[in-house]
């Protein structure tokens, strides 16, 4: 059943399992926000496993273009296109976010970028990366990091 992301009033609904249950809910609020403010999207997210598609595009690129296993069991997912870019994003039980951007254009960006819930610790398969550090009124503080996708998904 999917669920329409309010950020006004943040809730743990479908992360509820998650060690940094509230702390995700603000992170995915934060998205909501965004995605609202900015292209007037309604942020909906469905379980992962009504979402598998979704899920599996994401992880195939994570493989393919860096080799990345997530370990943490997804917990929820969407995919929606603003403008010309399509978007997924995956929310995993130990509070980690990737979200894809992919524009359409052969000459558009695309990346995966991934964002840590306050309170989590960097699983293994990102250390190799650097994450920067972002205050949110949503989130708390939430650490991003990212990489430029290569080839065609």
């Amino acid at each position: 059943m999917s669920y329409a992301v309010d950020f006004a009033t943040v809730s743990t609904t479908g992360l509820e399992s998650s060690p940094v249950a509230a702390a995700l809910a603000g992170l995915r609020a934060n998205e909501a926000r965004y995605f609202k403010n900015k292209y007037d999207h309604v942020f909906t997210v469905e379980p992962a496993s009504e979402a598998k598609p979704t899920v599996d595009w994401v992880h195939r690129i994570l493989a393919e273009e860096r080799g990345i296993v997530i370990s943490a069991r997804p917990l929820e997912a969407t995919e929606f296109q603003v403008e010309n870019i399509r978007m997924a994003y995956v929310f995993y039980e130990n509070g980690l976010s990737i979200n894809v951007m992919y524009t359409l254009e052969e000459s558009g960006k695309r990346a995966v970028g991934f964002k840590l819930s306050d309170g989590m610790e960097v699983p293994a398969e990102l250390a190799s990366f650097k994450f920067a550090r972002q205050k949110s009124k949503l989130a708390g503080t939430i650490r991003g990091s990212y990489f430029v996708i290569k080839n065609e998904y």
